[in-house]
C-alpha cells in the first residue's frame, strides 16, 4: 500500500506546474495583451471612415483579444496549476495571438493594397 500511496503522489506532482513558471507565463501574457489592446484602442481612435475590411480586421482583433483575455483570467486561477488547465490556457492564448496577428496582417495588406482603411493614416 506504501508503494501505491508514493506512486500516485509522483504522478500528481508531475501533473503540476511549478508555481514560478506560470507566474511567467501570466506575465508574458499580461504584456501581450497590454499591446493588443494598445493597439486596438489607438486604433480606434483614428479619424477617419471605416471601410468593410477594416471591420473584419477589428472583428478578428476583438475575438483574439477575448481569448487572450480569457487565457489571462484563466491562469490567475489557483487550478492553472494542474498540468491540464495551464495547456488548455496557453492553447486559448496562442489561439487569440493567431487571430490578433491575422487582424493586423489583414488590414495592413487591405490599406496597402487599396482596399480603403485607416490602419495606416494615423
Amino acid at each position: 500500500m506504501g508503494k501505491e500511496a508514493a506512486e500516485s503522489v509522483t504522478t500528481e506532482d508531475l501533473q503540476r506546474v511549478d508555481a514560478t513558471f506560470r507566474n511567467g507565463s501570466i506575465m508574458a501574457i499580461g504584456v501581450i495583451v497590454g499591446f493588443s489592446l494598445g493597439f486596438l484602442s489607438r486604433w480606434s481612435a483614428l479619424p477617419g471612415e471605416w471601410s468593410h475590411s477594416d471591420l473584419v480586421s477589428v472583428a478578428l482583433i476583438t475575438l483574439g483579444l477575448a481569448l487572450q483575455v480569457k487565457a489571462l483570467a484563466d491562469l490567475l486561477l489557483v487550478s492553472s496549476l494542474l498540468l491540464d488547465r495551464y495547456n488548455r490556457s496557453v492553447r486559448f492564448f496562442l489561439a487569440g495571438l493567431i487571430l490578433v496577428g491575422l487582424g493586423v496582417v489583414l488590414a495592413v495588406f487591405a490599406d496597402l493594397l487599396g482596399f480603403g482603411g485607416i490602419v495606416l493614416k494615423g
